[in-house]
């Protein structure tokens, strides 16, 4: 099965929300390189921890994350 990323980041707890984000919607997510980039220096690890899910999911997972992660924040309702 061919993967595709997602979304990227140095940080693996964020590359767990996501994934479990993308799971609790239906996704076959998955989170590689997080364990390497935990035990190797920086140079190897420059492109971070990767969420993947099959490449048939991909264009509605980036869908879910674009309107969720990278939704501006609403302005609260004056009371």
């Amino acid at each position: 099965m061919d993967f595709t990323t997602v979304f990227k980041s140095l940080n693996s707890a964020e590359a767990d929300l996501v994934r479990a984000q993308l799971e609790a919607a239906g996704f076959e997510a998955t989170v590689a390189t997080e364990f390497a980039t935990l035990e190797m220096a920086a140079p190897t690890t420059a492109g971070g921890i990767r969420v993947q899910v099959p490449s048939a999911q991909s264009e509605d997972a980036i869908a879910l994350l674009n309107s969720t992660i990278n939704a501006p924040a609403t302005e609260p309702e004056p009371s």
